[in-house]
């Protein structure tokens, strides 16, 4: 039987149960149109990955405070922010098999809601002295902010290096899951060091969190995102740069010419898919989110053994090994 998000989730269980109440109580708004959106935003939420991360991470390191809560309160606030700015930038009209907020109440209210989380998440850390639990988090947004920048400047070249490509999904995912782990271990009031073994320990598990993201482009299940649509948006992935990087110089073009232009013809891609299944880039993928995962795995060995260490290596196979 597979992990559910129950199981790792048990020795949470309570505190992810006030934490939804906590939550909830920070979204409302006098402004009734404001309220509704609120209301929409907290029903479609997902699988709460992000704040299981923060509590398992405090619980890992010490006891579980009210700063932990407002941790992942801030966590989640800002990164809702970013994704409903996201969908106004993407043009996009749904977010987790929901409609967006730019669908459903267009551009101007989007931009205005997202900028609302922002604003309600800062004034709760500033509210409650949290500084260096927004610090974590403020670094976070910019260097997704930054990552995504860097992804769309690459993607127009389309000459993105393996190195190129880390660092890119270091900034773009692993960040937020490292800020998650960091803001977990600070509220607790631990040492900076464990802070930052915390950190690291997340930041491994972002990069082989997106690794499987990428690999979802070439798969035959039934996944979170259609199949091939990195490469219909012209991105780079882990799988395509390694058979690129092997391929002979007038495959490399014509594969390449093939993402640049031909990237809304169902036909291509699939020719795309078929090379990078043909040179082993599924394999090298593969290969490259293990290792994180094992280098992920170590750095939480060193913590003490418990409950909630237990749930957080649960929490890592799952994140590698779900179907969507």
């Amino acid at each position: 039987m597979p992990l559910t998000v129950a199981d790792i989730q048990a020795p949470i269980a309570a505190e992810m149960e006030l934490f939804e109440q906590k939550f909830r109580g920070q979204m409302k708004s006098d402004v009734m149109l404001l309220d509704q959106i609120m209301k929409y935003i907290v029903k479609r939420k997902g699988k709460q990955l992000r704040p299981m991360f923060v509590f398992l991470t405090a619980g890992v390191c010490g006891k579980i405070t009210e700063a932990t809560y407002r941790g992942a309160s801030l966590i989640e606030l800002l990164h809702t922010a970013t994704l409903v700015h996201d969908d106004v930038v993407d043009d996009s009209n749904y977010r987790r098999g929901f409609f967006s907020i730019n669908a459903l109440w267009k551009n101007k209210v989007a931009v205005l809601v997202g900028d609302y989380l922002l604003s309600r998440g800062l004034l709760l850390s500033v509210n409650n002295g949290d500084f260096d639990l927004l610090q974590i988090v403020s670094r976070a947004v910019r260097e997704l902010s930054e990552g995504e920048l860097l992804q769309i400047e690459k993607a127009r070249r389309l000459d993105i290096t393996e190195d190129v490509y880390y660092e890119i999904i270091r900034q773009k995912t692993a960040s937020l899951i490292a800020a998650c782990c960091a803001v977990g271990a600070r509220s607790v009031g631990v040492e900076p060091e464990i802070v930052e073994q915390a950190r690291a320990f997340g930041e491994k598990v972002g990069i082989a969190f997106q690794i499987k993201d990428d690999l979802f482009d070439y798969g035959t299940a039934e996944v979170g995102k259609p199949l091939g649509i990195d490469i219909k948006e012209k991105k780079m992935t882990l799988p395509l740069i390694y058979a690129l990087n092997k391929a002979g110089f007038l495959e490399k073009r014509r594969i390449i010419n093939l993402v640049k232009n031909e990237s809304e013809n169902p036909k291509k891609v699939n020719e795309v898919i078929t090379f990078v299944k043909n040179s082993g880039g599924i394999e090298y993928a593969t290969e490259a989110m293990n290792r994180y995962v094992a280098e992920a795995q170590t750095l939480l060995n060193s913590f003490p053994d418990s409950v909630y260490r237990n749930s957080l290596h649960q929490l890592v196979q799952y994140t590698i090994e779900r179907s969507k």
